[in-house]
């Protein structure tokens, strides 16, 4: 059983048993689509043996059966389903090219709708940071991977059988959710094939936008929010950051070896670690990973402070500002570390950073019921500690 939030409980409690049919237009929007799942209810992927081939199911009409019970929806026209599990190498069936261009740009925006409306004091760079890694091809694979929605593609290569298992061994073998990317670059069909099934389910419902979040939300679990985003932040923006702020200038050069492509990591010229894989963009990634271990970024430590109740002041993060720019430091940054409560009585807690001769100083403030005035709690501490410390 499934239960997700809303205003009207009566719409929203169904049971995975029973086929969803499409919702009306008076469906809630994607605002009060916040899905409770129950941790216990894995999904299970059967990863095949090293010597045995991906199970493929041949028959179109169990497939469909099949993925209207994974997505809870019975489809109106069954043909766009089939359509959107044939590949491009099936020649005599119309593949799911063109869904997957409609299923693009619909999941993107869908998306874009459920960050906008959760998150309403996110400013439009956040925003994009959050919907990027909810579409991304890392994240879709892992959906299709989740859901072993492969299985159910009519196609005739055989390549992309082998590179899919690889995937999915690779998948399992994560100890958490990759969300830029794990040991092995995500082949593009499984985020492909995600994006026909939300399609063939958009054009289904008459492209009707909200009915498309009610039935895709729960496909797609886990959404990545902002406090998975701030627990994993991009190995490769974070390196030339961190080095920003410390003055120094970062340089990845690439060149391939036989089957392999190199990523080397150089800070200030000198040379810091390589990283190979069989994809420019995942040498780079693994590369910047090492590179963070390796220079001990991790040194970014979080000031002890003892701020006594109510010291906090208005103007804290002008005056920190002023204090950063007397010192000759680079401007602090600030980040949400954690959302607490329901949407519509939502609080945060923010985090302020400050590189400094000796590292990078990290505080966090108290719990606040609007964003900016968490960052100028963060900020009050900061200047407290600092005051209080040989730092400044």
């Amino acid at each position: 059983m499934q239960f997700i939030q809303s205003t009207d409980k009566s719409l929203f409690l169904h049971s995975h048993h029973q086929n969803r049919v499409p919702y009306r237009n008076m469906m809630q929007s994607p605002e009060s689509c916040v899905t409770l799942t129950n941790p216990t209810n894995k999904s299970v992927v059967l990863i095949p043996d090293d010597d045995d081939e991906i199970d493929i199911i041949t028959d179109m009409a169990a497939s469909i059966r099949a993925v209207e019970e994974i997505l809870n929806y019975k489809f109106k026209n069954e043909k766009l389903l089939e359509q959107a599990l044939t590949h491009s190498s099936c020649t005599d069936s119309p593949s799911y090219q063109r869904l997957e261009f409609v299923g693009d740009a619909a999941l993107g925006l869908a998306i874009s709708n459920f960050v906008y409306l959760t998150y309403p004091e996110l400013d439009p760079g956040q925003l994009s940071l959050l919907r990027s890694a909810n579409v991304s091809t890392e994240k879709l694979a892992r959906v299709a991977v989740k859901h072993s929605l492969y299985k159910f593609v009519r196609h005739n290569t055989t390549s992309l059988d082998q590179k899919v298992k690889e995937f999915v061994i690779a998948v399992e073998q994560e100890e958490q959710a990759e969300l830029h990317g794990g040991a092995m670059k995500a082949p593009k069909v499984l985020a492909d094939i995600v994006e026909s099934v939300v399609a063939a389910v958009y054009v289904d419902c008459h492209f009707d936008l909200k009915a498309l979040w009610k039935i895709i939300n729960g496909l797609l679990e886990p959404i990545i929010t902002l406090d998975l985003l701030a627990q994993q932040p991009q190995p490769v923006t974070m390196l030339y950051e961190l080095c920003q702020k410390e003055g120094k200038h970062v340089d990845i050069k690439h060149w391939r070896k036989e089957e392999k492509d190199i990523a080397s990591v150089y800070v200030d010229g000198q040379f810091v670690v390589s990283a190979t894989s069989e994809n420019k963009e995942n040498a780079k990634l693994h590369a910047a990973k090492a590179a963070l271990t390796k220079l001990a970024y991790k040194h970014t430590s979080k000031l002890d402070l003892e701020v006594e109740p109510n010291t906090e002041f208005g103007g804290a993060k002008q005056m920190l500002n002023e204090l950063c720019g007397r010192k000759k430091w680079p401007a602090p940054t600030y980040r949400i570390e954690k959302q607490v409560g329901p949407s519509h009585d939502r609080r945060f807690i923010c985090s302020v950073h400050v590189a400094v001769a000796k590292g990078v100083v990290f505080v966090t403030g108290e719990e606040k019921m609007r964003v900016k005035e968490a960052e100028n709690s963060a900020a009050s501490a900061m200047i407290w500690g600092l005051q209080g410390s040989n730092l400044s």
